[in-house]
């Protein structure tokens, strides 16, 4: 970060999907969905510093883009426009530290969009109201108002309309990583494909596992990997690939995330966050 130039800083963290209902297509295209989202421990870091020139973006994954299909680049630019500037956003540039793996179904992208929302209004000098950071926040993608939020939520229409629920009870969290990613419009084309065919059938609380499965056939050996490891709970995380486990104690989850980890899958011991955890913890400083 160049002398003591302005910045912000802001965590970004990472979810995973409780339970992942697809009610029906929309007239629009889109899902409607009944899904409950749970925050976890795991996080992005995002650093905004004041510098002169267009607005960038650096990132320390180089699979993660950093150009205009990034997510926080158009969350860059719906600030700038909401205080009023004209042309391209510019004087700041953003550093994203990645932890939370990309194509995995944890919503890596989604938060930190939010987190740019959160951190960009005071270095361009706008002050939003609630309102109007969700109501961006929805015109950037279903996940992005979570973000905001976070917690135990349950999220209708496309997601993107919350209702915060009672916390879930405190639970270490195994995730394992294949080595491949799964594209979430690929994930609802099968699932669509499958209930066009009459044979749609939900896993374990998420609809879109078994068509996932049926093309990825390790990500159901890793769900059940995990319950026989001692999980209370498991399932694919949204439209995959990441995998979840829930645990009542660290010392269990370690334990299953060191034996079930190899050479084609990593695996990520963290925990679930209150809401309150959350708004503490995401809070740019």
């Amino acid at each position: 970060m160049p002398g003591d130039a302005p910045a912000v800083r802001v965590r970004a963290f990472a979810k995973i999907n409780l339970t992942l209902r697809v009610v029906r297509v929309r007239a629009d295209g889109y899902h409607e969905l009944l899904t409950t989202f749970q925050s976890l421990a795991l996080h992005d870091t995002l650093t905004f510093t004041v510098a002169r020139g267009p607005f960038q973006i650096a990132c320390d994954d180089p699979a993660c883009p950093v150009d205009r299909t990034n997510l926080v680049w158009r969350a860059a630019d719906e600030i700038w426009r909401a205080a009023g500037r004209r042309g391209e956003p510019s004087g700041v540039r953003a550093r994203i530290e990645k932890c939370i793996p990309l194509a995995a179904g944890l919503g890596g992208g989604s938060s930190d969009a939010a987190a740019s929302l959160r951190a960009l209004p005071s270095l361009w000098g706008v002050e939003l109201g609630d309102d109007r950071l969700r109501r961006i926040a929805a015109g950037l993608g279903a996940d992005v108002p979570y973000f905001l939020q976070g917690g135990t939520a349950l999220g209708v229409e496309r997601g993107d309309v919350l209702f915060p629920l009672i916390d879930w009870p405190a639970s270490w969290v195994v995730l394992l990583l294949p080595d491949f990613g799964v594209s979430t419009s690929d994930a609802y084309r099968w699932f669509d494909r499958q209930r066009a065919n009459g044979t749609a059938a939900a896993l374990r609380g998420n609809d879109l596992e078994a068509p996932v499965v049926a093309r990825h056939p390790e990500i159901g050996e890793l769900v059940e990997a995990l319950r026989d490891s001692g999980a209370s709970y498991g399932a694919m995380s949204g439209s995959g690939s990441a995998v979840f486990g829930l645990f009542g104690d660290r010392e269990s989850a370690e334990s299953a995330a060191g034996r079930l980890k190899d050479s084609t899958r990593r695996a990520f011991v963290t925990r679930t966050l209150t809401r309150a955890e959350h708004q503490r913890l995401a809070r740019p400083v």
